[in-house]
């Protein structure tokens, strides 16, 4: 296991076996196991396995232990012998043995994985996630071949991951070999611990050999991913609980990862200190900084997790202290692993997950950061980016679209490698929306009707005109969901939702209207003639909802169609709350409904209205009556009566 990987641990009970020999050295490898020392337990669990030994507690042991270690196609070996001993395990281990099936390409396997997890646990994001989107590999394929990759040129038969850039270099995680007489080796891989390296950036793109990063950062263990503020005085990094010579431990002796400031004063980096929100009883890693670089983001386990590691931020405050570490919630945070953030300069967020819909592994994703500080749509940024494999600590330069990334993927010089890319297209995905607007008894296509196209909150983004093949186009973008307003005159007025997905298919909605045949004359209700729903207004408020725009749109078509018609609009209330109450609120709705005709062209003088309270009530539900909340609603309605037709 990597230090990437280092927040993703499960402790397990330990098991006991039949025979002597084997109960003494499966007691040596549970005792490695349970001390991640998951390399050495491989070793001893293989050996009793490849003796034709058979435990369903081994099995367990052998594929996490690789799935720890992100060996996901060792780890879909073993736990094929699992799941072949017996198929009824806990709901984790389906979610594993889908994410290491997807390493050896078995994507269908995967998926009925995936449903009997979700089965189990429906509550689970993760499997929310794949039933909401089970054709997420079209979805991956629409977003792919974007980018031009290439090994990095800096790459050991090590792990090197984790790239930032400082001064024209590149900084990075390594666990290459230094040439330490005495090495040391991380108990969780066998591997060397990573430092810090730096390779300076030619004007070709390739990279300088590197060499060590500042000897003051670099101690006796893990260093890692690095990020740097925009003057290049201050640096956060990620070590091993070390400091000052003295190593930390949890409550169960295991050294965790801590963020750690390093400043940089007189050509050297010193100062280091821990940052105040670590802890020896959890992670934190894998700092990003914010554009304005008043916030710091990183992955931690921390108290308040949605999952095995969570990203989070926290508020960094004009005298360099911190505020209280915030959780990003369910917009970006799953059950699974979310980890290596990075800003973009477009203020995207770019992270990996193994909780969301992807190729196998950790797959990067992309989200953009909306100006209330929310989360846009979590869009996977597709193949070859994203492979079977991990897939992670990407950054990217918004000005060149060149950055780099890490990958354990087939075809890597060491157990992590530094990837250099130059993305050739935005994920900016955008699609022509069309469809044909035709007559719903006749199909006879309508030329000339107006199409509106509004946003997921009813507001209006274009109007068009249907064609005489009664066509209509709108640009639009994937992942959204629009509505699609049609009207004519002589027609009712129809309006449909419409979801845009980001595969090869072209999006076509048509629209069918249908012919109105209803009289109207003076003493007409509108409402009723239109089938007009009852409420538009919410309880106790007097404003008109976005999504029943549209109803009143309706009546708005009817009015342009007869140019002499005068309407007055009767407001209504139920019996709840006071008879005062009720006349002012039926008042105000009645003149807000007044001023949307008028904003909308409709003369002054052409409609008139007031509030009636609750005077008119159409049933029994008068004050202190026992009636349900939909007797209630009847009575809450509102009143388009035809008073003049010349």
């Amino acid at each position: 296991m990597k230090v990437k990987n280092i927040i993703y641990a499960a402790v397990l009970s330990a098991v006991s076996f039949n025979g002597m020999a084997q109960k003494t050295v499966l007691n040596k490898a549970e005792k490695e196991y349970n001390q991640y020392a998951y390399v050495d337990a491989i070793a001893i669990y293989e050996k009793v396995a490849e003796s034709g030994y058979k435990d369903e507690k081994m099995f367990q042991r052998l594929g996490n232990s690789y799935y720890f270690n992100a060996e996901l196609p060792k780890a879909a070996k073993w736990y094929d012998a699992l799941f072949a001993f017996n198929e009824q395990q806990e709901p984790e281990y389906y979610y594993r043995y889908s994410q290491a099936l997807k390493s050896v390409g078995d994507y269908a396997k995967a998926d009925k994985m995936l449903e009997i997890f979700n089965a189990k646990v429906k509550t689970d994001t993760r499997g929310v996630l794949f039933e909401k989107n089970k054709n997420y590999l079209e979805q991956i394929k629409a977003n792919a071949g974007r980018f031009d990759i290439a090994n990095a040129g800096i790459n050991s038969k090590q792990s090197d991951y984790g790239s930032t850039i400082y001064n024209n270099k590149l900084v990075f995680a390594s666990a290459r070999d230094t040439g330490s007489v005495i090495k040391k080796t991380f108990k969780w891989t066998n591997k060397s611990f990573t430092n810090l390296y730096a390779a300076e950036l030619k004007a070709d793109g390739t990279l300088e050999n590197p060499i060590r990063f500042e000897k003051k950062i670099n101690s006796k263990f893990n260093e890692s991913s690095p990020v740097f503020t925009k003057d290049g005085k201050t640096m956060y990094f990620t070590r091993n609980n070390f400091l000052g010579g003295k190593k930390g431990k949890d409550n169960k002796r295991i050294t965790l990862l801590k963020l750690y400031k390093a400043e940089f004063v007189n050509d050297k980096w010193t100062n280091i200190i821990e940052l105040p929100f670590n802890s020896d009883q959890y992670s934190i890693a894998h700092p990003a900084l914010s554009l304005d670089e008043k916030k710091l983001y990183f992955a931690s386990d921390m108290p308040g997790t949605l999952g095995q590691s969570d990203l989070f931020s926290v508020v960094i405050n004009e005298d360099g202290t911190f505020g209280k570490p915030e959780n990003l919630g369910t917009a970006i945070n799953t059950e699974g692993r979310e980890t290596f953030p990075f800003i973009s300069k477009d203020n995207e967020l770019y992270f990996s997950s193994d909780g969301r819909p992807g190729l196998g592994g950790l797959d990067v994703f992309v989200s953009k950061i909306k100006e209330d500080t929310t989360f846009d749509l979590v869009q996977n940024i597709g193949e070859p980016v994203n492979t079977k494999s991990d897939d992670f600590a990407f950054i990217i330069d918004n000005n060149t679209r060149k950055g780099f990334f890490s990958s354990n993927k087939e075809g890597g010089i060491g157990n992590d490698d530094i990837y250099k890319f130059t993305e050739t297209k935005r994920l900016d995905c955008e699609k022509k929306l069309s469809g044909i607007v035709s007559d719903s008894q006749t199909n006879e296509v309508l030329a000339d009707a107006k199409v509106i196209l509004l946003d997921d909150k009813f507001k209006e983004i274009a109007t068009v005109i249907s064609d005489k093949n009664g066509i209509y186009n709108f640009d639009v973008k994937c992942n959204q969901t629009y509505h699609v307003r049609v009207s004519k005159q002589d027609y009712e007025t129809n309006e449909s939702p419409v979801t845009i997905e980001p595969t090869n298919d072209k999006p076509e909605l048509d629209v069918k209207l249908n012919k109105q045949i209803k009289q109207i004359e003076v003493g007409t209700d509108l409402a009723k003639t239109l089938d007009i729903p009852i409420i538009y207004f919410d309880l106790d408020k007097s404003f008109i909802r976005q999504e029943a725009a549209f109803e009143l749109e309706k009546v708005l078509a009817v009015m342009n169609q007869y140019p002499e018609m005068k309407i007055d609009v009767r407001s209504h209330t139920d019996s709840r709350q006071t008879q005062e109450y009720n006349m002012t609120l039926s008042n105000k709705r009645a003149k807000a409904t007044i001023e949307w005709f008028v904003k909308r062209g409709i003369a002054s003088a052409r409609i008139s209205g007031k509030g009636y309270g609750e005077s008119q009530l159409i049933n029994k539900c008068s004050d202190n009556a026992a009636c349900t909340e939909a007797e209630h609603q009847l009575n809450r309605r509102s009143e388009f009566v035809i008073v003049s037709m010349k």
